[in-house]
């Protein structure tokens, strides 16, 4: 952080008493870390917080320490309305655009409040009084704990607060193995098990708590893998159905596009799955070495993200988004030889 963002930062934290902290819509390891890191840092600092996401997140982060008071916009609306109305300052973590929270947009456009964004996604929008941004760090959580420590309360950092940092950065690196994972990075992991954090445990909690549906989804999700040879292109689709079938609950098919990925010679990978609440086509993205899924499911799928992780959404019907997603390929045929 620079050093006019630090004072700055220290000025609204001691005018607020009311913070907010929200995330993007379909929360994840890093968006949920990172909110409840910040959050209990906040709350040792005498301030009123709350956290609230747009939508549930998946059952594998609901051990992580007061997680059972995060409130769910999409089923406590009106509540959650007064709270952001009534608030002094609101972070927003993990995304860079209000539209990235989807039912929320709305309240948090009209907020009184000043915001604060940590985030290290590319291209941010200009909403915030203070816009932490950096593409290079490989999480939400690794940033807030630099922001905790440019404030100069790196020592207030507890078992608890590290057990979400450190979750968020192993989620968000595919435990530790992206590009993104840096000599820092390791630093920080480092300074969280000096601190007390069982690493192994937290891989477990993760990783290791798979239900037999779980699997079974996992199952059909490869039966469905078509590969692209001669574009160096995976992906798998999966009906509202199929994941009726196998009971889908929030966060089963997480990581599942990355067994695309790992295939030999594949470049671009992609997972497109049918939301009936939403009525479209959620789609993930990933790649390797230069191709960029953020420019690509920006230009196609209303989406973003990072440079080898993206997300996107279609309105179209699956088999139509699928069919989409073929006939721009041969334009980037050169790309991904």
């Amino acid at each position: 952080m620079e050093a006019k963002d630090i004072q700055k930062t220290r000025t609204l934290l001691q005018s607020s008493e009311n913070i907010v902290i929200t995330c993007h819509k379909g929360p994840d390891g890093d968006a949920i870390g990172s909110s409840l890191a910040l959050y209990l840092y906040l709350k040792k600092q005498g301030k009123n917080a709350t956290i609230i996401v747009p939508d549930d997140f998946p059952f594998f982060l609901k051990w992580l320490p007061e997680s059972e008071h995060i409130i769910l916009y999409d089923a406590n609306k009106e509540t959650a309305n007064t709270i952001i109305n009534n608030a002094d300052l609101i972070f927003t973590l993990d995304f860079n655009a209000l539209h990235r929270t989807g039912d929320m947009q709305e309240v948090l456009s009209n907020a009184s409040a000043k915001f604060i964004m940590i985030d290290h996604h590319q291209q941010p929008d200009d909403y915030a009084e203070v816009t932490y941004s950096d593409t290079t760090i490989c999480s939400t959580c690794q940033m807030v704990y630099h922001f905790i420590d440019a404030l100069e309360d790196i020592n207030t950092l507890d078992t608890d607060i590290a057990n979400c940092i450190y979750t968020g950065i192993m989620t968000d690196t595919g435990s530790f193995r992206f590009r993104s994972t840096t000599s820092t990075t390791h630093r920080v992991i480092a300074s969280l098990i000096d601190i007390g954090i069982d690493n192994a445990k937290i891989h477990q909690n993760v990783y290791d708590s798979n239900s037999y549906n779980r699997l079974q989804l996992l199952g059909k999700s490869l039966t469905n893998l078509k590969v692209i040879p001669e574009l160096n292109t995976a992906y798998i689709s999966l009906s509202a159905d199929e994941q009726s079938e196998f009971n889908a609950q929030k966060g089963d098919t997480e990581g599942v596009v990355n067994y695309a990925l790992s295939l030999q010679g594949i470049k671009l990978a992609a997972i497109f799955k049918e939301d009936q609440n939403s009525k479209l086509i959620k789609i993930s993205l990933r790649s390797k070495g230069d191709f960029s899924v953020n420019e690509f499911s920006r230009a196609h799928f209303n989406g973003g993200g990072h440079t080898n992780a993206a997300g996107g959404a279609s309105k179209l019907s699956l088999e139509e988004t699928v069919e989409k997603f073929i006939s721009i390929l041969p334009s980037y045929k050169k790309e991904l030889s």
